[in-house]
């Protein structure tokens, strides 16, 4: 017996008019004394199909144990269905259960839950369509993201985990070590880090772009993918301690070629997302943003704004709007000041440039105002800032007066200043916060709900 994927037997005609094996779990059922209509999905497709049940040919001991959550193996014919909402049935011929879902303890039962109800109850939770329609459209974007970077002749760089540089310079760590912290060694009243693994303090990776840049001065143009890691005591709906960030980097790159990547490379990402997840993209419409599909077709086709942070301060300081946190030159923009920019004033993505050197990180290359750095924000509606990036500093006594202005001690970053005295290039780069990315593409508003298992302050169950 051949089995089958739910969304191949949904799409392929060649399987009508024959006998074919399914395995899932059962959605719903509902039906009659004579017959039972069984909703099964299998997660392959935001679609279930459905399975129809002659009561009479299997035993009442079976049928019972058939309930909402079940995981089920079907064998039977698939005909073209005379009911509505589908376009093929499975006429069941023999149904075995693998394992039951008891009624009244199964937390899924009914359709509705908030999702705050399914954040508490994370385990299960891809079995709903919503979670569903959002692992299926993760992964399509990881895909689209390795296959951009592939088209474009990068090389996927893996940068480490474990480092014991800070890439922002923001010290929220979370710190790895073998020390039995009952009784930590010391060594004039500090921690003895010559007795720790690495010999000296290590964490988990905030950024890979350090590294990154040293396999860009090598191979020109290299991307890293994968999880880092803030140990921010933050509860919002923007804040995960565990994310994953894509972090391209390029030789011979100027600002506006950086620019004119990441604007590119967005418009690919969503594209892919219409052109290959528009059934569950659909049902998120549908159910949580009527404007999702459209305000991702408007992505695409706008032509991003390019203005520096001089500019955008001017326009958020005559703006009418009121703002939480007051807007002068050398802060920090805040989320709601970089949405009103995309949301109101401009109505399209947005592509800051030129930041104030002090609130930028001090790799950044210092433009000829001695106030300002080559930086970029690419910021969306709903989201704010979705990419951050630069041309990075390669001059190198520039970049060393630097690193001494923010007493960055210059014996933990040598291998850094070194890619600047032995054949040092321009180079920029810039990072993707995925997650982030995955908000935009769903609609979803909380990032927890675009994660599989959401890692937070408190919460590392599983």
């Amino acid at each position: 017996m051949a089995y089958f994927s739910v969304k191949k037997l949904l799409k392929d005609t060649q399987c009508v008019n024959t006998t074919v094996g399914i395995k899932g779990w059962v959605r719903t059922r509902r039906g009659n004394k004579n017959v039972a209509f069984i909703a099964l999905n299998d997660g392959s497709t935001i679609h279930n199909i459905q399975i129809v049940a002659d009561l009479a040919n299997f035993d009442e001991a079976l049928l019972k144990q058939i309930t909402t959550g079940a995981c089920i193996a079907v064998e039977g014919k698939l005909v073209e269905s005379i009911g509505q909402g589908q376009a093929v049935e499975l006429q069941a011929e023999t149904i075995v259960v693998y394992g039951t879902a008891d009624a009244e303890t199964y937390p899924l039962q009914k359709k509705g839950h908030s999702l705050e109800f399914l954040r508490e109850n994370a385990h299960l939770r891809p079995r709903t369509n919503t979670f569903g329609a959002v692992l299926r459209i993760r992964h399509q974007m990881a895909y689209a993201l390795h296959t951009f970077y592939h088209e474009h002749d990068f090389v996927y760089l893996h940068t480490p985990i474990i480092t014991a540089s800070d890439a922002e310079g923001a010290g929220q760590m979370f710190q790895v070590t073998t020390l039995d912290l009952h009784n930590v060694p010391t060594k004039d009243g500090q921690v003895d880090y010559n007795a720790d693994f690495f010999g000296k303090p290590a964490n988990l990776t905030v950024s890979g772009q350090l590294e990154g840049e040293l396999g860009a001065l090598a191979l020109s143009k290299i991307y890293t993918f994968g999880p880092t890691f803030r140990a921010e005591n933050s509860n919002t709906p923007r804040h995960l301690a565990e994310f994953w960030m894509n972090e391209p980097e390029m030789a011979f790159y100027d600002i506006t070629d950086n620019m004119n990547l990441a604007e590119e490379f967005l418009k690919y990402l969503v594209q892919w997302a219409l052109d290959h997840c528009l059934d569950d993209l659909q049902f998120l419409n549908d159910m949580y943003d009527k404007e999702l599909i459209d305000r991702l077709k408007s992505a695409i086709t706008a032509t991003f704004v390019r203005l520096s942070y001089t500019e955008a301060i001017e326009i958020l300081k005559q703006s009418e709007q009121k703002f939480e946190f007051r807007v002068d030159w050398g802060t920090d923009l805040q989320s709601e000041h970089e949405r009103y920019l995309v949301e109101k004033h401009f109505q399209k993505p947005v592509i800051l440039t030129d930041y104030p050197k002090e609130i930028k990180a001090f790799y950044m290359k210092q433009n000829e105002d001695g106030k300002t750095v080559r930086a970029m924000d690419v910021l969306f509606p709903r989201i704010g800032e979705i990419i951050g990036g630069s041309q990075r500093e390669e001059d190198y006594e520039k970049l060393k007066q630097r690193i001494d202005e923010l007493n960055i001690p210059q014996k933990d970053m040598w291998w850094y200043l070194d890619t600047r005295r032995f054949g040092s290039a321009p180079h920029s780069g810039f990072g993707l916060g995925f997650d982030r990315l995955l908000l935009f593409i769903t609609g979803m508003t909380n990032v927890r709900d675009v994660v599989p298992f959401p890692r937070t302050p408190m919460n590392a169950d599983f």
